[in-house]
């Protein structure tokens, strides 16, 4: 990612980013216990991003959206889906829904307008983190910053 996305800025080329919250676990409302409670059925159980040491760095990250949001008046779901829009070369991201209700708590990522500062935040959650990014399955440390998870 390092280099595909200013290569996407000098070539005009857009970016799409699927998803943004992280199946989930960028929205406010994940914790430990509800990744472990997960339906034996549900693909995420599966999802290295659900298990260690993936899953620590992703609810951290999600802490740190949450004083962003307090900030902005909105929810973390919101921040998520700003934060990959405020990445230089995306041009757009997949927000998705399981039921009508969880729309609510993004749909106004469009018009959130993040400070300088609030991105500042957002990096430093883990160094090098990036949206979407996850850290090396083998040793938990986080990719270099622009690098995306698998």
């Amino acid at each position: 990612m390092d280099e595909l996305l200013p290569w996407c800025v000098a070539h005009g080329t857009g970016v799409l980013c699927y998803s943004p919250m992280q199946s989930g676990l960028l929205t406010g409302s994940f914790s430990r216990q509800r990744a472990a409670g997960l339906p034996s059925d549900d693909w995420r159980r599966r999802d290295p991003e659900f298990q260690e040491p993936r899953l620590s760095a992703n609810l951290a990250q999600e802490r740190r959206l949450g004083p962003v949001a307090a900030h902005h008046w909105t929810t973390v779901a919101a921040v998520a889906v700003a934060w990959v829009l405020a990445q230089a070369g995306v041009t757009a991201a997949i927000a998705g829904a399981r039921r009508a209700a969880q729309v609510d708590g993004w749909i106004g990522a469009g018009d959130l307008a993040l400070t300088p500062e609030d991105l500042a935040d957002l990096e430093g959650a883990r160094p090098g983190a990036a949206p979407g990014a996850a850290p090396d399955p083998a040793t938990g440390a986080a990719p270099a910053p622009g690098a995306a998870g698998p």
